[in-house]
């Protein structure tokens, strides 16, 4: 039986068949999923059992991580508890929060099957503009409906502090881009700077994803435009539902654009709404002012660029499990200079 770093079939089958009470997953085979910069993603099926039987389990990175590494007992609290809500999500199993099983806090969700796009469609599918605009109207509607969940009605009312969160927010990801800091960038500290003395009134709090984009999305096979399920919780908390919206303009390039820091090019595809037309549907879908969206952005941008910033720091120290991040270094500077223009000229 062949190790996997992370998720030792050996370990992973004896102890999934205890607590599934089920002799089936005794034996397994255990794939890494190539996706994902974070936490680890695996697809675990019994041996010589169907496709279809298989679960995913859900770890943090192996090695060193930043003081978050108990998000997988948050992911699995908010996946769970979002189940009976409009927001689509898998189905959970089981949580271990004890360390010796595989070094770290793990979950075991249901597989969903879904079309998972990253930096393409696949062929015959959402190939005409209707099909397309359609998908980018249902991803826009079901963030709408996630930030319109009542957290107190689904036992999330503990799952953060709303209140000064936004500030909160920019000091974490500072102090992140201080902790990973992979070279002298005097942009990205003045852009911080800025944020920070500019933080706008908090207008509403709901369930904030975190990381809410298409690739984070299993898309319905046969309907573009139904989301069969929203993954990747594992930033996931109370807060200003705002800075999912500007998250989600960082990963929605525009045809004509420079797209150095796009990590995919498909809303650029024709039918697919424009970031203005994505703001004017929210709004109209949640109710919600935006008139300080800029700051969102600007702030989404940083983030972003933080974020980067840890995935090379972690790359560099052994803490990827084989994930490739070649080239991202590349995009922090431009995500720094897209972070200030929204602030200066407007984020749409």
């Amino acid at each position: 039986m062949t190790a996997v770093v992370g998720a030792d079939p050996g370990v992973v089958g004896p102890y999934l068949a205890t607590v599934l009470a089920d002799d089936r997953w005794r034996e397994v085979d255990v794939d890494l999923i190539a996706a994902g910069m974070s936490n680890l993603t695996y697809v675990v099926t019994p041996r010589g059992g169907p496709a279809s039987d298989a679960v995913i389990l859900r770890r943090p990175p192996t090695g060193a991580v930043l003081a978050t590494a108990h998000d997988m007992v948050r992911e699995h609290k908010v996946i769970s508890a979002l189940g009976d809500t409009a927001v689509p999500v898998p189905r959970t199993l089981h949580l271990c929060t004890d360390t010796e099983v595989l070094g770290a806090p793990f979950y075991v969700m249901e597989r969903v099957v879904g079309v998972h796009v990253v930096d393409a469609l696949p062929d015959g599918y959402a190939d005409t503009p209707e099909q397309r605009r359609a998908l980018g109207e249902g991803l826009v509607d079901v963030l709408a409906d996630l930030h319109g969940v009542d957290p107190a009605a689904v036992g999330l009312d503990d799952f953060g502090r709303p209140e000064g969160f936004l500030a909160r927010q920019v000091r974490r990801w500072t102090t992140q881009w201080e902790a990973t800091r992979d070279t002298e960038r005097p942009d990205l500290d003045a852009l911080a700077a800025r944020l920070a003395a500019t933080v706008p009134e908090t207008r509403r709090t709901g369930i904030v994803h975190g990381d809410y984009r298409m690739d984070n999305c299993l898309l319905d096979p046969e309907v573009p435009g139904r989301v069969r399920a929203v993954l990747d919780w594992e930033m996931s908390t109370l807060g200003d539902p705002l800075t999912d919206l500007g998250m989600l303009f960082v990963y929605w390039p525009e045809a004509g654009e420079d797209r150095t820091v796009a990590l995919s090019p498909v809303t650029t595809l024709p039918g697919f709404p424009t970031r203005l037309e994505v703001a004017e549907r929210y709004a109209a879908r949640s109710g919600t002012d935006l008139g300080d969206l800029s700051w969102y952005v600007g702030f989404a941008y940083f983030k972003f660029a933080s974020i980067l910033a840890g995935i090379v720091a972690r790359n560099a120290a052994g803490a990827m499990a084989g994930k490739d991040a070649t080239g991202y270094a590349e995009k922090i500077g431009p995500c720094v200079a897209l972070g200030r223009a929204a602030l200066e000229d407007g984020a749409v």
